[in-house]
């Protein structure tokens, strides 16, 4: 636990001063004059006191014990007052001070030097160059952020000291209260994952939000996530990311995963909730203030004006959300105490000349509905409506609900001290309809991911005698400096985990061609094979639907003068004769690789077109059943294979089976870093692969 960086009985401020120009001694007075309850110690070896406050040389000289010093003072200053923590038996520190990582190579040594002091004192560090930390319920503000924000039970992370202090200001300014915040900084001790892991401990915390850039360690963060978001929400926006990987990428695979696409799966696998904005990132935070969770997929809608109701149910339809009406048994109820043009339906109107009490009426029944999964109250002030009296209904019904019960006051002036009374008494508020739809359907999200069961993960057995193949030919390649996999070593490595490919031969001359082909049997492909032509269509090296002797022939010709004319450095050991595969779906099926939560496997449509229409679906390895038959309802075109005008369903099944052995086989052979099958033919029965190519390299 990280009490003493959130609860310390005493903190020194090393670099305190008397100068309100300075962070020393803006981060002092935050902590004498705002309310810590704790000891403060000024240090400063040039001040006898500091705002009244008697101020020592060192921390050594601090007669009791620190729990927490505050470094603000020039970088090259703080390896030697580390160590004088470290003596002086601190448990924690949050180095402000910039100057480290951040300016070069020079900075590098110096921050690898106070790590390597801090690690061997067991001292845990926050930053450097960060912004410090906040815990409103002990009136600590032990940061550079002249203000406190409201107390409350949310917790947040940045990896920006600057968004940090702009996020207070709205906190203050919006009354969003927060318990505690961590301005992350470089990261050289303590990382995201860490104060993940303590607030998903805190009994103080109810909510934690997040901004990160990047991520320290990438498979410790998802154990660590995965734990956390079964108990509470975990709303993280991650920015910062870079194509650098995305233009590395060397197969289809890499290219489709994209730069970013690996957080988002990430984010998926651990149930964290990821937003793209600021101001989506409170929105969200706000709907879990509800502390109820939604027991199914069904919201009824009161609204005083039909325009917000119809904005309401658009927005729900987009979602997934269901606005079935009332039992007939509550329409019933209500029917005669409200107006004879009021909507009984979903979204329920209970017309703009509504007092609290049609309020009343409608949400007296909601609650005791067993339809009604979630309640939702648009009000607009119209001339009559009294506005704080329909905020107090909602609070009332509120406390006896066992329902998710939020509201949408749409206005300024006139719903301002409502909506202030609503979200006191923990019942969030929006302004936007749109807004608060959406946000309700990540509670639903969220209570799904929560009564999700562990997946089960298949281990695909493979001979032992067929790993050791595998790992013969890797090594092979390895030790001839082989990166880019052809077809030939590829299909062999697949085709000892399970796959099937056609049958085929390789060719050295177009009389042999037209041998092998009148042994499989017409009609045929032909490919070119070459360890330094990766994508075969791009140079003219391939040949489909070839059905006699002499179209063969010429296309043997034609192949090498094709490849010749577009790489003629290329090396070719001849021209690949395959059995043509006729019928069946082509789907694509892959491996790439994110340096930050390693493999992930590909699933989407096939074919020349994949990378344009980009229907792929991913999941961070390793893959569970139900993950995999996931990644197939995924894709927009999974319809297809259900079966169109009357065929019959392809085999969902096989597929599913191919995901699971790509899984297995980088699990057990990490030096494959993509994998392209590409396309994988699905037929009615089984599947079958017509071309596959790989990237390996150790990782």
């Amino acid at each position: 636990m990280l009490d003493f960086i959130f609860k310390p009985s005493s903190i020194a401020v090393i670099g305190a001063s008397e100068d309100e120009r300075k962070i020393g001694h803006v981060v002092f007075r935050n902590l004498v004059e705002q309310g810590f309850k704790g000891k403060v110690y000024p240090v400063n070896p040039k001040r006898r006191e500091i705002l009244g406050i008697k101020c020592y040389p060192s921390v050594k000289d601090i007669p009791d014990r620190v729990d927490l010093a505050i470094i603000v003072i020039p970088a090259r200053g703080v390896p030697s007052v580390v160590k004088d923590c470290a003596e002086h038996g601190v448990k924690g520190l949050v180095v402000i001070t910039a100057g480290f990582r951040e300016i070069g190579e020079e900075g590098v040594k110096l921050e690898k030097e106070i790590v390597k002091l801090v690690r061997s004192a067991n001292i845990k560090m926050v930053g450097p160059n960060c912004l410090g930390v906040i815990n409103t319920l002990n009136r600590m503000n032990a940061t550079f952020a002249f203000d406190l924000p409201p107390s409350g039970r949310v917790a947040f992370f940045s990896q920006s000291g600057a968004l940090g202090v702009a996020l207070i200001d709205w906190a203050i300014e919006n009354d969003f209260g927060f318990g505690k915040f961590v301005s992350l900084g470089n990261k050289a001790d303590l990382n995201e994952t860490d104060f993940l892991e303590y607030f998903g401990e805190d009994p103080e915390t109810d909510i934690i939000l997040g901004y990160i850039e990047d991520i320290k360690d990438g498979k410790r963060f998802l154990e660590v996530a995965k734990r956390v978001s079964k108990v509470k929400p975990v709303i993280i926006i991650k920015a910062g990311a870079t194509e650098a990987g995305a233009r590395a990428a060397s197969s289809h695979t890499g290219a489709l995963a994209g730069f970013d696409r690996a957080f988002s799966e990430a984010f998926k696998k651990a149930g964290i909730i990821r937003v793209n904005t600021i101001q989506e990132l409170f929105e969200t935070a706000e709907i879990f203030k509800v502390k109820k969770l939604p027991r199914g997929n069904n919201l009824l809608v009161i609204t005083n004006a039909g325009g917000p109701g119809i904005i309401a149910a658009d927005t729900a339809d987009k979602f997934g959300i269901r606005l079935n009406p009332m039992s007939q048994e509550s329409i019933e109820a209500i029917i005669d105490k409200l107006p004879s043009n009021a909507s009984l339906y979903n979204p329920v109107d209970v017309i703009g000349d509504a007092t609290s009490e049609r309020y009343k009426i409608v949400l007296e029944q909601a609650i005791k509905d067993s339809v009604v999964d979630g309640i939702c109250v648009i009000l607009t002030p119209q001339a009559i409506t009294d506005v704080e009296n329909v905020a107090k209904e909602i609070v009332n019904i509120n406390k006896i609900s066992e329902k998710p019960v939020f509201a949408c006051f749409i206005g300024g002036k006139k719903v301002k001290e409502a909506v202030k009374f609503l979200k006191s008494h923990q019942v969030p508020c929006y302004s936007d309809p749109s807004t608060a739809i959406s946000s309700y359907r990540k509670l639903i999200d969220f209570s799904i991911s929560k009564k999700k069961k562990e997946p089960e993960f298949p281990k695909i057995e493979i001979p032992a005698e067929n790993k050791e193949k595998v790992k013969l030919i890797l090594e092979v390649l390895e030790n001839a400096g082989v990166t880019s996999v052809g077809d030939e070593n590829a299909t062999e490595i697949l085709t000892l985990y399970g796959f099937e490919f056609p049958k085929k031969a390789l060719a050295k001359t177009p009389e042999e061609a037209v041998k092998i082909a009148e042994r499989i049997g017409y009609p045929v492909v032909l490919k070119v094979s070459s360890p330094n032509i990766l994508h075969k269509t791009d140079v003219g090296g391939v040949k489909l639907n070839l059905k006699n002797a002499e179209e063969v022939y010429n296309g043997f010709i034609d192949i090498t003068i094709n490849v010749k004319r577009f790489m003629p450095n290329a090396y070719i050991k001849g021209v690949m004769v395959y059995e043509m595969i006729t019928g069946g779906k082509e789907v694509i099926l892959g491996v790439s690789y994110d340096t930050t939560f390693g493999h992930m496997v590909a699933f989407g449509l096939g074919g020349i077109y994949v990378e344009v229409l980009k229907d792929v679906a991913f999941r961070i390895i390793p893959v569970s059943k139900e993950e995999a038959y996931e990644m197939i309802e995924e894709i927009k075109g999974s319809k297809i294979l259900e079966g169109v005008r009357g065929e019959p369903p392809y085999d969902k099944n096989n597929i599913v089976d191919k995901i699971l052995r790509l899984s297995q086989l980088v699990i057990d052979f990490p030096v494959i870093k993509e994998i392209d099958i590409n396309p994988y033919v699905v037929k009615h029965q089984g599947g079958i692969a017509l071309d596959a190519r790989m990237i390996i390299g150790r990782i």
